[in-house]
């Protein structure tokens, strides 16, 4: 069976291909990237997040081995993050803001958080004790399960550039935070969709396999062959993305 969409799904799959690439290279799923793209080719609304999670946690599972391979997860960088962001990101599933104002407050976040990655004399590193990075890590992974449990996404495009600002890791062990991180909120958000919604999710089945491919030619790249500031500047290139699809959003909500 083939899903009703405005382009052929190999067309789509070539693309996703080349999202997962990407987004895999700096430790993240590609949630949002695939929520617009199936959202612009006419996907059904209740369709569109349950493929984007599930691709979500396909990328991250890959992401995650790799880069624990490859030596560059560290237990103790990953877990505060984690355990903070379960409960909260359970919360923020249950808030509702006017779409107008996050979007807003979200763009430019995400355009400083671009900004320090293109301009890295701007950034300062802290250099804390491990009291206070653990009391960091905590307190930024609430506030980032919340974030994540709001908009629907597993909020590694978030987390990721915070733990290099803020000199908690280097640039691959914060790609590998990142894919645990979202790994975590995909499948529980999943999990969640999963007990109300029956979607048959065959029919996107050759995105699976191009989100595989690319994931895992992007995390192998991430982790072993491209550099730090490549790193980041791929990572900015995102941001910027993402902050060009809040526009159009926060244009189409004021029209």
């Amino acid at each position: 069976m083939t899903p009703d969409l405005a382009i052929p799904i190999s067309v789509l799959a070539a693309v996703f291909t080349i999202v997962a690439f990407f987004y895999a290279s700096v430790g993240l799923g590609g949630g949002s990237s695939y929520t617009a793209l199936l959202a612009i080719f006419g996907a059904g609304v209740t369709t569109i997040p349950m493929v984007s999670l599930t691709l979500n946690v396909l990328v991250t599972t890959i992401g995650s081995i790799v880069f624990l391979l490859y030596g560059h997860a560290r237990l103790r960088l990953i877990a505060p993050f984690i355990l903070a962001s379960i409960p909260m990101a359970y919360l923020g599933g249950m808030l509702q803001l006017p779409k107008l104002i996050f979007y807003l407050l979200l763009a430019v976040s995400l355009g400083f958080a671009a900004a320090r990655i293109y301009f890295p004399g701007t950034s300062k590193p802290l250099h804390l004790n491990p009291r206070r990075k653990l009391l960091l890590a905590l307190g930024c992974g609430a506030i980032l399960g919340l974030v994540a449990g709001i908009t629907g996404i597993g909020g590694g495009v978030y987390l990721v550039p915070l733990i290099i600002l803020l000199g908690l890791g280097t640039p691959k062990e914060a790609a590998a935070c990142g894919a645990f991180f979202i790994w975590v909120n995909s499948v529980s958000g999943l999990l969640a969709r999963l007990q109300f919604n029956h979607v048959d999710l065959t029919p996107y089945f050759p995105l699976a396999v191009a989100v595989i491919l690319g994931g895992l030619a992007g995390t192998l790249m991430g982790a072993k062959r491209f550099q730090p500031q490549t790193l980041q500047k791929i990572l900015g290139s995102i941001l910027i993305l993402a902050i060009m699809m809040l526009g159009r959003k926060m244009v189409v909500l004021i029209i």
